[in-house]
């Protein structure tokens, strides 16, 4: 019997994962965390090295009992745990790299969890989750597993619907962003203000905003204009459009509502200054010379810049609430269970639930009004599709998830991206190449 909680965080060598750590830390009388097991792979294992000493001087420098053990082994990791998060990269920052540049050499957009970036990011990622499914069905059956690993919505999909892991749940940081700047912008603090949430992840709207007892929401959506995150930058949305839309998207829309735009600023800047991809490996880079650095105890403020920020705060607060039962509300990825009308029963939508030991129950958060419905659902039937390409890896399946995506719209350049996308990353899709 443990004294504690047993976390094993697989993907451990990530530059989030001091951010993961400072939250077991300052949670720790809550959430009594033992064990802290970091998992990677050997391509990772020198950054694994630099993080778990990190990780180790910060709870040193905090003085709770917590145990960190870093490990090239998952399995051996997995045994007994209590809870599982996930924030791996199959191919490394590289892969990202290409998910961006070579759709944007063909004047498409290169982006990595939407278009077919975000395809490319799934194809990978979903049999290395899968993989980890049937060892936590082993190893450690009773764990929780939390997905925040991009393309959340469609990973969890396709543990919901290809794996036996019921107790798995995807969690993404935009929610809690949009949260913050909804608190700041009515000048309240953020437990003052309660925001419902509905639709799929990077694909979800602010349904509603409570306070004192009354829906604001039409006060906010008159302030609602240059919000966004690190890695997506601020064209302000139309006031008209978005009172007419009587919901608030997220930054992510931008490349739905806003495609021209966008495209064309990320060909400028695949031009002259490299993708997105490039300039977090450069910010990699730099937080980790900092990571090595003996006297650095804490997380360093630099990592904000990263983008992602409360992504490991919010996995926290969701495994403290899980071990507590404390059943407050948290948006995350889960079962739909009828809650939202856009999407079927048994569908993963992203929206406000009671979390609870026994995992989270969806609550009402409003309807979606008709003007985003359609975009709701081809999302989710890419996804979808995406998963199935995952899964089988049929080549048409594929091309059928490439070719549905609103962002692509060209059968000519669908089927040269989703070719050199293949060729690209052949070493990590072997699915599609088993019978060549």
């Amino acid at each position: 019997m443990k004294d504690g909680v047993k976390i094993v965080t697989i993907g451990g060598g990530s530059s989030y994962t001091p951010e993961l750590v400072e939250g077991f830390i300052k949670r720790y009388d809550k959430l009594p965390v033992c064990e802290l097991w970091l998992v990677d792979i050997e391509e990772g294992k020198h950054k694994l090295e630099i993080v778990g000493n990190l990780a180790k001087r910060m709870v040193d420098q905090a003085g709770v009992p917590m145990k960190i053990f870093t490990s090239l082994n998952r399995r051996e990791a997995l045994k007994d745990a209590d809870f599982v998060t996930t924030q791996l990269r199959v191919g490394l920052l590289d892969a990202r790299i290409k998910d961006e540049r070579i759709p944007l050499s063909h004047g498409m957009l290169g982006q990595e969890t939407n278009g077919a970036g975000g395809l490319f990011k799934g194809l990978r990622t979903i049999p290395v989750i899968l993989d980890i499914c049937k060892d936590m069905e082993e190893l450690c059956k009773d764990a929780w597993l939390i997905n925040f690993t991009n393309p959340v919505g469609m990973v969890t999909e396709a543990i919901n619907r290809y794996s036996n892991q019921k107790k798995a749940i995807g969690l993404c940081n935009i929610p809690i962003g949009m949260q913050k700047a909804i608190a700041k912008q009515l000048n309240r603090p953020m437990e003052e203000v309660y925001v419902t949430f509905g639709g799929l992840n990077h694909m979800v709207f602010v349904t509603g905003v409570y306070v004192d007892g009354k829906n604001v929401i039409d006060e906010v959506i008159e302030g609602w204009g240059n919000q966004t995150v690190k890695n997506i930058t601020g064209i302000e949305w139309n006031a008209g459009f978005i009172k007419q839309l009587g919901v608030i998207p997220c930054s992510y829309h931008r490349y739905y509502y806003m495609a021209k735009e966008y495209l064309e600023e990320a060909i400028e800047h695949y031009k002259v200054n490299g993708t997105r991809a490039e300039k977090v490996k450069k910010i990699e880079e730099e937080l980790f010379k900092l990571y090595q650095d003996e006297n650095l105890k804490v997380k360093p403020k630099q990592l904000e810049e990263r983008g992602g920020a409360y992504y490991s705060d919010a996995a926290c607060n969701l495994i403290c609430s899980i071990y507590n039962d404390s059943r407050d509300i948290q948006v995350v990825n889960t079962v739909n269970c009828g809650v939202l009308d856009e999407l079927e029963y048994n569908e993963v939508a992203e929206m406000n639930c009671i979390i609870t030991k026994n995992g989270p129950i969806p609550v009402a958060v409003g309807k979606l009004p008709k003007a985003v419905k359609g975009l709701v659902q081809q999302i989710k039937s890419f996804e979808f599709a995406a998963c199935e390409a995952a899964v089988t890896g049929d080549y048409d399946k594929a091309l059928l998830a490439m070719m549905i995506n609103p962002l692509v719209g060209s059968q000519k350049i669908a089927v040269q991206v989703l070719d050199e996308l293949l060729e690209a990353h052949k070493e990590y899709l072997p699915q599609f190449f088993k019978n060549k």
